[in-house]
């Protein structure tokens, strides 16, 4: 393992070809979504047939499974990216009257994780379908909005929790790799080898994390 091993690109890390700009757009994620569905169902139609005689069932019944996964995330997008331009009508508050959005800001609601200012894609589906049936049943009189309307000056340089979860993942791998290029003084493990306790084992189990082999030797 050497410092180039462990420093490469990530190919994920390459966006170009399923957005065009510095940030995907809900029509784009929609598309590439879409693709990735039919994708899914011609592999499993082309793994009815292999070139040798194997048996795959199991794996066209997952391709099945996950295209259709696929498929609904797809719908999703492509609803979402009706709602953000504000061709799908909002309601203004959830049914317990708590705001969400620009009118969300300086309020002090606890439940579901505290005031939504930057809303779920599943609160705005739910807000969609509240605004549905107010027009349905309130006409003229039903009071709603739109994404745009509700959600101005809100959202610039937002990104979701996941990113921030995947950087740390990401952190603490480079940091557990890059500890093993480094040998041990302590307990003489080389390059490339885990620092291990008295007994053998390896000292990730009683490093002062408790999870991830840093580097950390109980050894003194």
């Amino acid at each position: 393992m050497t410092r180039r091993d462990i420093t490469q690109t990530d190919p994920a890390a390459d966006l170009s070809d399923v957005q065009s700009g510095k940030r995907i757009t809900l029509d784009e994620l929609a598309v590439s979504l879409s693709a990735a569905r039919l994708m899914l169902r011609k592999l499993a139609r082309a793994a009815e047939t292999p070139d040798t005689p194997v048996e795959l069932s199991d794996t066209i019944k997952g391709l099945g499974r996950l295209a259709d996964d696929v498929g609904r995330e797809a719908d999703h997008a492509a609803f979402l990216a009706r709602v953000v331009v504000g061709d799908v009508p909002l309601a203004k508050t959830f049914k317990g009257e708590d705001p969400w959005g620009t009118a969300a800001r300086g309020t002090d609601r606890e439940d579901f994780g505290g005031p939504a200012i930057i809303p779920t894609q599943r609160q705005l589906i739910h807000l969609a379908q509240q605004a549905k049936w107010a027009l349905a049943h309130e006409g003229d009189e039903a009071d709603t909005t739109t994404y745009p309307e509700a959600m101005e000056g809100v959202g610039l340089g937002f990104e979701s929790k996941e990113a921030q979860a995947r950087r740390r993942r990401e952190r603490d791998a480079l940091v557990a790799r890059e500890a093993r290029l480094i040998p041990c003084e302590r307990c003489a493990a080389g390059e490339g080898e885990l620092c291990r306790t008295n007994n053998g084992r390896v000292a990730s189990a009683y490093s002062p994390e408790g999870n991830v082999s840093t580097g950390w030797c109980p050894k003194v």
